[in-house]
């Protein structure tokens, strides 16, 4: 399709007061949320993967990624490496590295103390202890574009948290290679292990082990409805957060701000792919109108491809701008999503920020593209989607961690806690529980 040709009138336009509730229902609908036709198709990969190892996914890389790997190619070697370095643009480079230096940093603030402990009771010591996982799966998505910025994110993350083997998966290119940036980006973050694997491939892969990939305990990463299926499938397999699939925004908006800058910012992530989802909301019919009239003015600066994808999503029912009758209107609307990605265009952002309880990433003024949050702000651009924002955070540095409890009792602290110990056990009916607080204890204690 020509843009030229593309009017207001390919942004559709969903005014709340005019729709059902099955309507406004069908607003908040994902891609992804019916996952039922890929974890059909994704089973017989895993199986596939699971008995044949290196096998499948070299047939796998032929199949879905048109490329020919052998055994020897699935990783990436030192001169692969050097080979991207040396080809990669300079000022690409420092652009890398200066992302990586804020995204390290911001990371390493989140990182929690190795362990800490309070006195709740005279002699009874109780806090958490904060370990790295022994293993992680980094994976990078390559299906509609090269993202080095999410090598970043899912790397940065892994590193600072001290996880002893990082590795990270990534689709090979139709001529065997990974993306130069890729694996600069990788270097950068201090990744030296990367294979070639996408999709379920590479899910089944890090959940099994093969020849050539390690078996990982953790897999993070966003992805297609594939990668999100075959997350689901292995789930009791290899652990992994909450979904990370296609993008999703709402740019909330009210009129102090400029409906051209919101009509620029909302095409930031429709240009993903057909299958995301973007919407402006706002409560003011002006503003809305004004907006929705300067989009095709930008998607005359983008190219074709983007604006197919652009147009695809907001002239449906997962985009296009929302009308509210009221702010509490809107900011219910927001809550009701749960979007990946909220930005709340106004000059005075934060009077709205206490009105959304629900959204992976908060976005606040005029000048807080989209765009810098995805690549070089800092904070983690691999989001929950689908809703998930409800009960579920950014990628951080606690994902590459577990905790344990701990406790210790002295003497003092186990004379006034074992009486109410005994109490609870003999309740419950537990013998043991109730003896190893009774006279016996100390009699045993007497035995050392």
């Amino acid at each position: 399709m020509n843009a030229k040709r593309l009017t207001a009138d390919d942004v559709a336009l969903h005014v709340l007061a005019e729709l059902s509730p099955d309507q406004r229902a069908e607003l908040l609908v994902r891609p992804e949320e019916d996952l039922q036709d890929y974890l059909d198709k994704v089973a017989p990969v895993v199986d596939a993967v699971r008995a044949e190892g290196d096998a499948a996914v070299i047939r796998f890389a032929r199949k879905f990624d048109g490329a020919d790997l052998d055994a020897g190619s699935i990783a990436a070697g030192p001169e692969d490496f050097a080979r991207a370095r040396a080809a990669l643009d300079p000022d690409l480079i420092r652009t890398l590295e200066y992302a990586a230096d804020n995204i390290r940093r911001y990371h390493e603030a989140q990182r929690p103390q190795e362990m800490w402990m309070k006195e709740i009771r005279p002699g009874v010591l109780v806090g958490g202890r904060h370990t790295p996982v022994d293993s992680a799966a980094l994976y990078v998505p390559r299906g509609k574009g090269s993202f080095p910025s999410v090598a970043l994110m899912t790397a940065i993350p892994a590193v600072v948290a001290g996880v002893k083997q990082p590795i990270m998966l990534t689709p090979p290119k139709p001529d065997g290679g990974i993306d130069d940036a890729t694996l600069v980006a990788a270097e950068i973050a201090g990744i030296t292990h990367v294979y070639k694997a996408g999709g379920a491939v590479a899910v089944a892969a890090a959940a099994y082990g093969t020849e050539t990939i390690p078996r990982c305990v953790k897999f993070e990463g966003p992805g297609s409805p594939w990668v999100v299926a075959a997350k689901r499938f292995l789930q009791g397999r290899i652990a992994s957060r909450v979904p990370a699939g296609p993008s999703e925004s709402i740019v909330l908006a009210d009129a102090t701000t400029s409906p051209e800058l919101a009509a620029l910012d909302l095409l930031i992530e429709s240009e993903h792919g057909a299958d995301s989802a973007v919407y402006l909301v706002t409560w003011d019919a002006d503003f809305a109108a004004a907006a929705r009239a300067a989009i095709p003015g930008y998607w005359r600066e983008m190219g074709a491809g983007r604006v197919e994808f652009s147009r695809a999503v907001l002239g449906g029912t997962n985009g296009g701008i929302v009308l509210a009758g009221s702010p509490e209107e809107a900011y219910a609307f927001v809550n009701d999503y749960a979007p990946e990605h909220l930005q709340i265009l106004s000059q005075v952002p934060f009077e709205h920020l206490n009105h959304i309880n629900n959204a992976s990433e908060i976005l606040l003024g005029e000048h807080a593209a989209g765009s810098i949050a995805n690549y070089v702000m800092g904070p983690n651009a691999v989001l929950p989607t689908a809703g998930a924002a409800r009960f579920g955070s950014p990628l951080g540095v606690y994902d590459f961690m577990k905790s344990a409890s701990v406790g210790h009792v002295s003497a003092t602290g186990y004379a006034e806690m074992a009486p109410h110990t005994h109490r609870f056990a003999v309740y419950e009916g537990f013998d043991g529980h109730a003896n190893a607080v009774s006279p016996l204890r100390e009699k045993a204690l007497g035995r050392r």
